[in-house]
């Protein structure tokens, strides 16, 4: 028989087809149902790879939900010791998520395509080393930071802030100044975990840290009186308490074994390059969105009720908090996926897992919408009694669920640029979809043409909007196969040629003799063909 492709496919897939009685002794048949066969198969690849970005991700999910009941607590604990401690606490957790926590996240970020595709191309020792240059540069940004911090009371008097409320605010936040240097590892070790697919031991340390938050609180604001500074303590506690249970996991796990990731040496300091190209354009872009929300806070103070539409405004943003936990987990699961498979040289398998993080991310903004539309009237009673407060949330929360329509898809575009190890794309387009679009347009509907509280929310919508057209149209025209070269000049790996998906079809479901797969191999001009039942 020749070997010429169409001979070859049709000889392998019929076997297959006769011990499933889907063809009889006409030659017709075959391919008749090549057609039905093949596209079953892409079902199924599309289903196989839906639950393995959910696998990643769903772990991911139930830690980020636990994280948000540990800042709830903290909240809880504020409001129980007063108005004062209440605001100052409030504020002192906006100027940290400002100046400190948003830069440390986005510069751990630009970690993780170096990782994920060094475990895609199974360099697995180039983790350690990355890891450790992480942490030493989150641990060079905490300086300038704990600088800050020191002078935030001479800044906010600066900006006129009420004195007793910034010295609140000042309290708080020196005695979260240790939390740099535990976010400083937390970071980049989540990130190390996650990016080989280990994220249950992330969701049970998270777990554990927030079983011990709540006794934290009572024993340092109530037993030993530290007022605001003992919530702040706790928090501390809590970080530490998960950073320990994460150390214990990687060395007694033996992950670090082949990863070097407990094996410290002077190289860490060197080889900056690649590390730096990724976490600046990362934290970039981390911090314009985060930003983007102090802003609309400041802006809330210029309406016609400052005291209501703040007040809303707080109630709303830890609304999208919540939600936004779902989409984030998600992004996680695709920049996984994304990064290993380009780091195999499997550009087909990474533009799959992107269609397949998009298709669920507007999956989760359908659901969202739902929510916010089926709640809004329960969900603000939960919050406050205040009438004003509560008709403007409601009015708003309708709005907050459009822009999570687009905000859940362009969450899981945002993972397919960093596992391609595109950050600067994705700063690019916040820039101009938040401050070249939204900004603008929400100033605009609120000041000019008088919508007030509700016209900030409708520049978000218009940002969100902008943003997800962008993100779409950047993915569908991605070059996989440049990107799979650029995985593999990132990470050192072999340029060999990937094996199409249709070859790896055939070898998976009817190679059941040694011919034919060496026969497979043959017509793919000698490519390394995985012969594993993973499509």
């Amino acid at each position: 028989m020749s070997l010429d492709e169409p001979n070859l496919k049709q000889g392998l897939i019929r076997p297959w087809m006769e011990k499933r009685g889907d063809v009889n002794d006409s030659p017709n048949e075959v391919q008749l149902h090549e057609p039905t066969a093949a596209a079953a198969a892409a079902a199924a690849r599309v289903v196989v790879e839906a639950k393995r970005i959910l696998a990643i991700a769903t772990p991911m999910t139930v830690a980020g939900l636990l994280l948000y009941s540990r800042s709830l607590v903290s909240m809880i604990f504020l409001g129980r010791l007063g108005r004062l401690p209440l605001a100052g606490g409030a504020l002192a957790i906006g100027f940290a998520n400002i100046t400190g926590y948003s830069v440390l996240s986005g510069l751990a970020m630009g970690m993780e395509p170096v990782c994920g595709q060094a475990v895609g191309a199974r360099r697995l020792a180039l983790l350690g080393p990355t890891l450790h240059r992480a942490v030493v540069l989150l641990l060079a940004a905490s300086l300038p930071i704990a600088a800050l911090w020191l002078a935030m009371r001479r800044l906010l008097l600066l900006c006129g802030q009420d004195d007793e409320i910034a010295a609140a605010a000042h309290d708080y936040v020196l005695a979260s100044i240790p939390d740099l240097l535990l976010q400083s590892f937390l970071h980049p070790i989540r990130i190390f975990l996650r990016s080989q697919s280990i994220t249950l031991p992330l969701t049970y340390a998270a777990a554990a840290a927030a079983l011990l938050h709540l006794p934290l609180n009572c024993a340092l604001v109530f037993y030993l009186r530290l007022g605001i500074r003992g919530v702040a303590f706790a928090s501390v506690c809590t970080n530490l308490n998960l950073l320990l249970l994460l150390v214990l996991y990687i060395y007694f796990s033996g992950v670090h074994r082949q990863t070097a990731a407990l094996d410290f040496s002077i190289d860490c300091f060197k080889g900056w390059r690649s590390l730096l190209n990724l976490a600046i354009p990362s934290a970039i872009s981390v911090c314009l969105e985060w930003w983007w929300y102090e802003i609309m806070v400041l802006l809330c103070g210029f309406l016609l009720d400052p005291k209501s539409t703040v007040a809303s405004m707080g109630i709303l943003i830890q609304t999208t908090s919540l939600i936004y936990i779902f989409p984030s987990s998600l992004s996680f699961g695709v920049s996984t996926r994304v990064a290993n498979e380009l780091g195999a040289n499997h550009p087909d398998r990474a533009r799959r897992a992107a269609a397949v993080g998009l298709a669920c991310g507007a999956v989760l903004g359908i659901l969202a919408l739902a929510f916010a539309v089926a709640v809004r009237h329960a969900w603000t009673r939960m919050f406050t009694p205040d009438a004003a407060i509560a008709a403007l949330t409601s009015a708003v929360l309708p709005v907050i669920g459009a822009c999570e329509l687009g905000n859940c898809p362009q969450t899981a575009g945002c993972g397919v640029l960093r596992g391609s190890a595109r950050p600067r794309t994705g700063a690019n387009i916040n820039l101009g979809s938040f401050y070249g679009v939204g900004m603008p347009v929400a100033a605009a509907l609120a000041f000019w043409a008088r919508w007030d509280f509700r016209g900030l929310w409708l520049g978000m919508l218009a940002a969100q909007s902008t943003c997800v057209v962008l993100m779409l149209l950047v993915v569908l025209r991605t070059d996989w196969d440049l990107q799979a070269q650029r995985a593999q000049r990132l990470v050192g790996g072999r340029l060999n040629a990937a094996a199409t998906d249709e070859a790896i079809v055939v070898v998976t479901v009817v190679a059941d003799s040694d011919d034919q797969k060496k026969a497979t191999t043959k017509l793919q001009g000698g490519a390394n063909v995985d012969y594993s039942p993973n499509p």
